[in-house]
C-alpha cells in the first residue's frame, strides 16, 4: 500500500516550486493541484479532492480552447468527486460536459472514451438507472473489444460490469452470458488462485442462486471459497461472506444442518472481526436463527433472533424497517411455540412500525394485519381475527391482481374464522372465492388445491351434507395419490377422512375399507405404541360395531385400550372413552358384568379429572342405566339415567337432542316398571325435542318404537301399532336388514299380534326377529332367549 503522508509531502514540496517558478494560470500549475487532488481522492478525502480539481479547471479553463481534451478530463475529474460525494445531478452535469468534448474530438474508438463511458455507467448503476447504466457500459466495452486483445482483463470487468446490471434487473440468464465471457479471460489471464478468479466463481455461483439451480450454485461457490481459503487469512471478512453464501445455499436446498454449519463459521469469523453491535453480525444471528427455524427448533431459533434483535436496537433507527422485520422474526417465533400474548406484542410493535413508514395500502402491511388476525384466530378470539383479515384483505384486494396466491390465502383465512363461528354459508363462500384462484393460478395437482378440496370438504362436513363433503374429499384425495408417496402420513389423513365419511353415511363396509388402508400405513410408519395407532383401531372397531360383528368390535376396542392403557396417563380422557366402548359391546353381547366393570373404570377416572355434574359424566351414568336395564335391575337403572338427565338439564340448551334420548331412556325404565303415565311423559317430553329440533331419524324411532311398548302394554293395540309402524318404516328406511334394532320392532308387534289373537301375523314377525338375532346375537343372548319363548308361546296358542 502507497505511503500517502509522504507521497503528500512530496506533491507539496513540487507545487510550492512550481508556484515560485510559474506565472499563476499556466498549465503546469493546473497539472500540480490535480496531482493534489489525487492524493486527496486516494486517502478519501473527497471535499478536498474536489477543491484541488476546480483550482485546476479554473486554470484549465482559461488556458485551453473550449473543446480540448484537458479540459474534458478535467470536467470528469470533477464530476467523479461529486458521484463519490453522492451529489448525482452535479455528477451528471459535469460528466454531460466531458462527454461534449470528449465525444466531438477523440475518435470513436479512443480508449479515453472507454472509461469514461464506464465512469457514467456506474454512475448510473449506482443510482439505480440500470438501463442508462447498460447503455454505457456497453459502449465502453465495444470500445475495447476494438482496442484491446481478446483477452485483456479490462474487456473482463467490461463483461462484468454488464452482467452486474443484468443481475440487478433480474435478467439471470443474461447475467450468466456476460459472467462467463468475463470469466473465461480471467481463468485464462490470472493464477488459479488469484483472488479476481473467485470473485468470478463467486458472480457465477449468484446467478445460478437466483435462478434456483442450488447444485450448479454451490459448485462455483465452493471453487471461489476454495481460492479465498488460501490467498485469504483465516480470520479475513470475505471469507466470512463466502461461508454465508454457501450456507444460503444448502438453507435454500432445505439440508439444514449444512447450512448451519457454514453460517456458523461465517459467524465465528464476524463475531471475531466485527464490533459487538455491527449489523452484518445482526445479520449472522438471524441466519442461524432461521435455520433453527425451518428445523422446528423455534427456542433455539428465537435465541438468535433476539441476539440479532439486541444489536438491531441498538444499531438503528427506532422506525427503522429492519427493526420491524425483526419484531417480526421474534413475534413468529412466539406464535410457532404457541405463546400468543408475547406474539401478539411482538406482532404489534412490527405493524407499528410499518404502519407509519409505509403507504396504507402497502402489502408488508396487509402480512401484519394477517399475522396479529392468526394470534387472534389461535386464541379463539374470532370477532377480533375477522377484523385483522379484513384489514388484510382490503389492501391485498387493492394492490393485487385478482387471481394473486396471497389474495386466495386471505380468503381462506377468513373463510377459517367464519367456520370457527359456525358461519357455515360464509365461511363456504370464502372457501370458494380461494378455491375459483388456486384452480386458475397452480397446476391441476398441486397440493394447496388438495389442501382447498378439504377445506370445502369439512364445511359441507360440519353442515352434514356428507355426500358433498364426500365428494370434495376425493377430489382432494385424487391429488394426494399422485403427489404423496403410498406410505406417506398425509395420505393416511386422507384416507381416514374418506373413511369418516362413509362411516357417517352408514356405509360401513366403504368406511371399513377406508379405515384399513389408514391403518395400514399407520401400522408401517408408526411405533407400535402410538396413539394415533390406537385411534386407527378403535376407528375399525366402531365400523364392526355398527355392523353388528360384535367379535371383531370388541377385538379392536381392546386392541386400541392396550395401546392407550400404555401410552396415555392413567387419567386420560381417550381412556375413559375406550372403557366406555368396551362395556357398550359387553352390554352387546350379554356380558353384563364385564360391560358393568368397563363402565365403572371410566366412571372411576372421570371422578378423579372433573367435579360433579360435569356434562361428561351424563353419557357414563346412561351407560351404567343401558347395562342395568338389560340386567332387569329397573331401579338401579332408573337411578343412573336420573343423573344422567339431571346433568344434562343443567348443562343443555332446552330442546338439545341430547336430552330427547335421555327422557326416552327414563320413559323406558318407568314401562319396564309399570309406571305408564311417568313413560309417557317422558316419551312424550322426548318426541316434542325430535319433532321439532334436527336430530337422528334413528333416535326418533327409538322413540316411536317405545312409545308402542307403553301402549301395547297399556292395551291400546291401535295406537301402539301405529307408533311400531313408524319406528319400523325409519328403521328399514335407515338400517342394514339384519340390524337387530329391527328384530326388537318385529319382536315387539309379534307381542301385539299376539295379544290381539292374530296369530299369523304374530308368527310371521316373530320369525323375523329370530331370524335377525340368530344371525347377529350370540345363542346366549336375553334378546334371542326372548324371542324364542315368544314362538314357544305362539307355537301352543296355534
Amino acid at each position: 500500500m502507497g505511503d500517502f503522508s509522504k507521497a503528500f509531502e512530496f506533491y507539496e514540496t513540487a507545487h510550492k516550486s512550481i508556484e515560485k517558478n510559474l506565472h499563476v494560470n499556466q498549465s503546469g500549475l493546473a497539472a500540480s493541484y490535480s496531482n493534489i487532488a489525487g492524493m486527496h481522492h486516494d486517502m478519501n478525502n473527497y471535499p478536498k479532492a474536489l477543491e484541488f480539481y476546480e483550482k485546476a479547471y479554473k486554470i484549465w479553463e482559461m488556458t485551453l480552447p473550449s473543446n480540448h481534451p484537458d479540459l474534458a478530463l478535467s470536467y470528469n475529474n470533477i464530476a467523479g468527486m461529486y458521484h463519490k460525494m453522492g451529489d448525482f445531478s452535479k455528477a451528471t452535469e459535469f460528466f454531460e460536459k466531458a462527454q461534449q468534448i470528449w465525444e466531438t474530438t477523440l475518435p470513436q474508438n479512443h480508449p479515453s472514451l472507454a472509461i469514461f463511458y464506464h465512469n457514467i455507467g456506474v454512475m448510473n448503476y449506482n443510482t439505480n438507472h440500470y438501463s442508462k447504466a447498460l447503455q454505457f457500459f456497453e459502449k465502453a466495452l465495444k470500445i475495447k473489444e476494438i482496442v484491446l486483445p481478446s483477452n485483456h482483463l479490462d474487456l473482463a470487468t467490461s463483461c462484468s460490469n454488464i452482467a452486474q446490471v443484468y443481475y440487478n434487473m433480474n435478467d439471470y440468464s443474461k447475467a450468466l452470458e456476460f459472467y462467463e465471457k468475463a470469466h473465461k479471460i480471467t481463468e485464462t489471464t490470472l493464477p488459479s488462485n488469484h483472488l479476481d478468479l473467485a470473485t468470478s466463481y463467486n458472480n457465477i455461483g449468484a446467478v445460478y442462486y437466483n435462478r434456483g439451480n442450488y447444485s450448479t450454485s454451490l459448485e462455483f461457490l465452493r471453487k471461489a471459497h476454495k481460492i479465498k481459503e488460501i490467498a485469504l487469512p483465516c480470520n479475513h471478512l470475505d471469507l466470512a461472506l463466502s461461508y454465508n453464501n454457501i450456507g444460503g445455499v444448502y438453507y435454500n436446498m432445505r439440508d439444514y444442518i449444512k447450512a448451519l454449519e457454514f453460517f456458523e463459521k461465517a459467524h465465528t469469523i464476524w463475531k471475531t472481526a466485527l464490533s459487538p453491535n455491527h449489523p452484518d453480525l445482526a445479520t449472522s444471528y438471524c441466519n442461524i436463527g432461521q435455520v433453527y427455524d425451518n428445523m422446528d427448533d423455534y427456542s433455539k431459533a428465537l435465541e438468535f433472533y433476539e441476539k440479532g434483535h439486541k444489536i438491531k436496537e441498538i444499531a438503528l433507527s427506532s422506525n427503522h424497517p429492519d427493526l420491524a422485520l425483526s419484531y417480526y422474526n421474534n413475534g413468529r417465533m412466539y406464535y410457532n411455540m404457541d405463546d400468543h400474548s408475547k406474539a401478539l406484542e411482538f406482532y404489534g410493535k412490527a405493524h407499528q412500525i410499518w404502519e407509519t413508514g409505509l403507504p396504507s395500502n402497502h402489502p408488508d402491511l396487509a402480512t401484519s394485519y394477517n399475522n396479529i388476525g392468526a394470534v387472534y384466530y389461535n386464541r379463539g378470539n374470532y370477532l377480533k381475527a375477522i377484523e385483522f383479515f379484513e384489514k388484510a384483505h382490503q389492501i391485498w384486494e387493492t394492490a393485487l391482481p385478482p387471481n394473486h396466491p396471497d389474495l386466495a390465502l386471505s380468503y381462506n383465512n377468513i373463510a377459517g374464522v367464519y367456520g370457527n363461528m359456525s358461519d357455515h354459508s360464509k365461511a363456504l363462500e370464502f372457501f370458494e372465492k380461494a378455491h375459483k384462484i388456486w384452480e386458475t393460478a397452480l397446476p391441476p395437482n398441486h397440493p394447496d388445491l388438495a389442501t382447498s378440496y378439504c377445506n370445502i370438504g369439512q364445511v359441507y362436513d360440519n353442515m352434514d351434507n356428507y355426500s358433498k363433503a364426500l365428494e370434495f374429499y376425493e377430489k382432494a384425495h385424487k391429488i394426494k395419490e399422485i403427489v404423496l408417496s403410498s406410505n406417506h402420513p398425509d395420505l393416511a389423513l386422507s384416507y381416514y377422512i374418506n373413511g369418516r365419511m362413509y362411516y357417517k353415511m352408514d356405509d360401513y363396509s366403504k368406511a371399513l375399507e377406508f379405515y384399513e388402508k389408514t391403518h395400514q400405513i399407520w401400522k408401517t410408519a408408526l411405533p407400535s405404541n402410538h396413539p394415533n395407532l390406537a385411534t386407527s383401531y378403535n376407528n375399525i372397531g366402531q365400523v364392526y360395531y355398527n355392523m353388528l360383528d360384535y367379535t371383531k368390535a370388541l377385538e379392536f376396542f381392546e386392541k386400541a385400550h392396550k395401546i392407550w392403557e400404555t401410552a396415555l396417563s392413567p387419567n386420560h380422557p381417550d381412556l375413559v372413552t375406550s372403557y366406555k366402548n368396551i362395556g357398550t359391546v359387553y352390554n352387546c353381547i350379554g356380558d353384563y358384568q364385564a360391560a358393568l366393570k368397563a363402565v365403572q373404570n371410566a366412571l372411576e377416572i372421570q371422578q378423579k379429572t372433573f367435579q360433579e355434574g360435569n356434562r361428561a359424566f351424563a353419557s357414563t351414568y346412561s351407560l351404567f342405566g343401558g347395562v342395568y336395564r338389560s340386567m332387569k335391575d329397573y331401579s338401579k337403572a332408573l337411578l343412573n339415567l336420573e343423573k344422567s338427565v339431571t346433568i344434562l338439564q343443567q348443562t343443555l340448551p332446552e330442546n338439545h337432542p341430547d336430552k330427547a334420548v335421555g327422557y326416552n331412556a327414563l320413559g323406558d325404565v318407568h314401562r319396564l316398571m309399570g309406571d305408564y303415565q311417568k313413560a309417557l311423559t317422558f316419551h312424550q317430553k322426548a318426541l316434542n325435542i325430535q319433532e321439532n329440533v334436527q336430530c337422528n331419524p334413528l333416535q326418533c324411532a327409538t322413540t316411536y318404537t317405545n312409545l308402542g311398548e307403553t301402549y301395547r302394554e297399556m292395551e291400546d293395540y291401535s295406537t301402539a301399532l301405529s307408533y311400531f309402524q313408524k319406528g319400523l318404516e325409519i328403521r328399514e328406511r335407515k338400517l342394514p336388514k339384519s340390524h337387530p334394532d329391527l328384530a326388537v320392532v318385529f319382536h315387539n308387534m309379534a307381542k301385539l299380534y299376539l295379544s290381539t289373537r292374530q296369530y299369523n301375523m304374530a308368527m310371521k314377525n316373530v320369525q323375523q326377529a329370530i331370524e335377525i338375532a340368530q344371525e347377529k346375537l350370540p345363542s346366549t343372548h336375553p334378546h334371542l332367549v326372548e324371542y324364542k319363548e315368544t314362538y314357544e308361546k305362539l307355537q301352543k296358542e296355534l
